[in-house]
Order: C-alpha cells, then sequence, then structure tokens
C-alpha cells in the first residue's frame, strides 16, 4: 500500500479540513467510522466538511458529523462532473482549507486538491489489493494527526424516522430486527432465494421473536415479495419504501445483517453490527467487511475464483452454491457470539 502526500507540520491542529469521496454509496459509506474517529480527535470549533456527488450525499447529510456537505451534479458523466466542480470550486477556495484528504484518488479531486494549496493533503491509494476500510484508515492517519480506527458510535438526525417506519411495517419493540439482503448486481453473487428462506427458519428456532427486514429498490423487489410470502408475518418488506438516510438508521436498530455485496452490506460493518456478506465472483480482499463482528464467505479457495465475471462459466455459480443454509447459520451464530463477548 502506497499513501502519497505531506503531513501536517504545525504544532496546533488544522482549523479546516476537507475530505473528498465521490464514488457509489457503499464505498462513501466505507469512509465514515474513520472520519468519525477522526472528527473525535479534533478540538472543538475545528471544520470538516465533506466533498461528494449529490446521488450518495443523504447519508453523510443526515450525521452530525460534517459542519457542511458539498456535492458536485453531473451524474456518472466526467464532463458534467468536472463542469460542476468547476462552479464549486470559489467557494471552496474560499474556506482556506488547511488540509484535504483525497479518499477517491481520480482525476477531479487530485485537481480540487492542487487547487486549493493546502497545508498537508493525503491519496487515497486506489489499486492496493489491501481492504478499502484499511486503506481509507491509513490515508487519514497519513496527515499526521494520530491513529484513526474506525468508530461506529454516529450520531444520526434520522432516529425518530427509522423508529416510525418499522413500527408502521409490522415491528413491535422487544423484537429482534435481522436484515435479509439478496442484492448482488450479477447471478455470480446471489445465493439462492430459497436458501434465504431456510436460514430464516433455522434462525427462527433459535430467536422466534425474530423479524427480518428486507430493504432496497426495484432491484430486488421480486425477492422481498418472495421472502414476504414465505416468511408471512416475520418479514418486513421495505423495499422502495426508505431513502438511503433512512435505511442507514435503521441498520443501527438490528442485531444481524446477512448480505451479498452491496451498500447495505458495508453500512452494516461500518456501524458495528455484526455481518456475515456473501461474496460471489467478487474479489472479496478488496470489498470485505472489517472488524471483529464481520465474516465473509467468498470463492478465493477455488481455482476459477475472483473470477469477477457476471455468469459462472460452469453454468453453475459454484462459488455460492456449495453453501448451505446450515453452514451459513452456523457461521452467523459464531459472529453473534464474538460480538456479545466483545
Amino acid at each position: 500500500m502506497e499513501i502519497k502526500g505531506v503531513k501536517w507540520k504545525h504544532a496546533r491542529a488544522p482549523r479546516r479540513l476537507l475530505a473528498i469521496r465521490m464514488q457509489a454509496m457503499g464505498d462513501l459509506v466505507i469512509t465514515l467510522p474513520y472520519l468519525q474517529q477522526l472528527r473525535n480527535m479534533l478540538p472543538p470549533g475545528t471544520k470538516l466538511d465533506l466533498l461528494t456527488r449529490k446521488e450518495v450525499d443523504a447519508i453523510p447529510k443526515s450525521m452530525i458529523l460534517f459542519d457542511r456537505v458539498y456535492s458536485i451534479g453531473g451524474g456518472r458523466d466526467l464532463k458534467r462532473q468536472l463542469l460542476s466542480t468547476a462552479g464549486l470550486m470559489p467557494r471552496l477556495f474560499m474556506k482556506r482549507y488547511e488540509v484535504v484528504i483525497d479518499l477517491q484518488n481520480n482525476v477531479i479531486s487530485r485537481s480540487v486538491t492542487k487547487c486549493l494549496f493546502p497545508d498537508a493533503w493525503s491519496l487515497f491509494d486506489r489499486f492496493s489489493p489491501v481492504a478499502a476500510g484499511e486503506r481509507t484508515e491509513k490515508t487519514i492517519e497519513a496527515i499526521g494527526l494520530g491513529n484513526c480506527p474506525a468508530e461506529t458510535n454516529f450520531k444520526l438526525i434520522h432516529e425518530a424516522e427509522a423508529m416510525q417506519i418499522l413500527l408502521e411495517n409490522g415491528w413491535r419493540k422487544g423484537n429482534k430486527l435481522v436484515i435479509l439482503n439478496p442484492a448482488g448486481a450479477f447471478e455470480t453473487r446471489n445465493w439462492d432465494i430459497n436458501n434465504y428462506v431456510q436460514f430464516a427458519g433455522l434462525w427462527l428456532r433459535s430467536f422466534p421473536d425474530t423479524r427480518f427486514v428486507v430493504m432496497g429498490t426495484d432491484l430486488i423487489e421480486a425477492k422481498s415479495a418472495y421472502l414476504q410470502k414465505q416468511l408471512g408475518s416475520h418479514c418486513i418488506n421495505l423495499v422502495n419504501k426508505t431513502r438511503p438516510e433512512q435505511a442507514f438508521a435503521i441498520m443501527q436498530k438490528v442485531q444481524f445483517v446477512l448480505s451479498e455485496d452491496s451498500g447495505l452490506m458495508h453500512m452494516a460493518w461500518v456501524s458495528g453490527i455484526p455481518v456475515l456478506a456473501l461474496f460471489g465472483s467478487t474479489q472479496s480482499e478488496k470489498a470485505k467487511p472489517l472488524g471483529p463482528q464481520s465474516g465473509y464467505v467468498d470463492s478465493s479457495d477455488l481455482e476459477c475464483g475472483n473470477c469477477m465475471l457476471e455468469r459462472c462459466k460452469y453454468g453453475d455459480t459454484h462459488c455460492l452454491t456449495r453453501y448451505t443454509p446450515e453452514m451459513i447459520f452456523d457461521k452467523s451464530i459464531s459472529l453473534l457470539e464474538i460480538h456479545q463477548d466483545s
């Protein structure tokens, strides 16, 4: 791992810092526990701002973490993003940021850093095989302000909304909550939906007061409807019923998450929630959840593992079909026990 940058050299703490992360929601979420720890380390009155994209700014704006969240438009179109950034630059320049932490490392973030002339800066290593969370931690530490391990104790604005959504959809206080998230983008990242049903059955034998929550968008609408049909009143179907910031607030209330490779999986481990990630074709060394309460199964032990293909060349997605509900349940219980003992 190679983290480039210039350390903070003044005797006093910096007064104005800017963090930059512009990628997908899950990638942005990964930065939050480390930026929360940075915030905790800084003296009162220090300004910590974030530069991101409009499509993913809902969660950071819902946190009592940043003094200001700046968002660029343009969708995924680089030219439009550059134009939006150019329009924002005078406002950023007037802030006189002393430190810029570039957690993105693309042409836009590097240009912003250069134009702001900070006294100290650091640059995320995009290509190291090390997990994204570890690279984020090292990038923030490269500024020279101290160690910056993940801090999962967030203060959120929408906690009351999250409770109300759960109550309106069948949850009762005292019921445990488990998230089932069959949201892998490709079939090589999907665990069979009936496996989730069988897993839920095993879970209910040990924890009969559990309600299973399914959240997301149209991508998993059919799967969520199937889970609701099979699990009946034990399923709380919130697909297309939550905004990202509400989903993140709901995450803080759950006891366990079983998830394919997706943004919700990252929301879980950065919140300190026990999570078991199901990686099929994904290269898990970069995407894996971190922390003692997190675990994963992957394909790295297979000759064809980490293929990143959308469809299995053998036609059976062997990297995930070999994991039975019983195996996943046993691993899940082990994670719960580790979390309870910690």
